[in-house]
């Protein structure tokens, strides 16, 4: 894991004017009642993951989550659900909650990609990982690999 560049060397260059969707979904490690949420932030313009964070669903990774978020992009517009932690965590002149339909539908459509291509985020899978750090290598992989194609596509 170590090997892999910083996930912010596979991203563009943010621009003025960035809008972030944010949200989390859930998968497990080793049995379904340990549930570990995987928090994402997508750019719109791009549609790549520009930070992402494992834990509970609580405030505390929304936090880790949003400290991962670079520099460049951290000044967007964030748009997310109506989830509580988004409201006490991101700054609210920046924050703007609404239903899933509209202003959210690129980081669903991006969920459904990532459980599509990865058998341990598949509701009904025999796929799992067995420890948080295989967890956390596949979710990294896949960001990764995923970000650099929407990078040379872009180009």
């Amino acid at each position: 894991m170590s090997c892999l560049p910083p996930l912010e060397q596979t991203l563009t260059p943010a621009q003025s004017g960035e809008e972030l969707e944010l949200d989390e979904m859930w998968s497990f490690v080793w049995t379904r009642k340990n549930k570990v949420w995987l928090w994402l932030a997508l750019c719109r313009r791009t549609r790549q993951i520009v930070a992402y964070a494992l834990g509970c669903r609580g405030e505390a990774t929304c936090r880790v989550l949003w400290s991962r978020i670079p520099a460049s992009y951290k000044i967007s517009l964030c748009y997310s659900d109506f989830w509580a932690a988004y409201a006490q965590v991101l700054p609210p002149e920046q924050h703007e909650r609404s239903e899933k339909r509209g202003t959210t539908n690129h980081i669903e459509r991006w969920n459904n990609t990532l459980r599509q291509r990865v058998g341990r985020f598949v509701r009904r899978t025999l796929s799992f990982s067995k420890t948080d750090e295989m967890h956390e290598v596949a979710v990294r992989l896949f960001i990764h690999h995923y970000n650099l194609n929407r990078l040379i596509s872009l180009c």
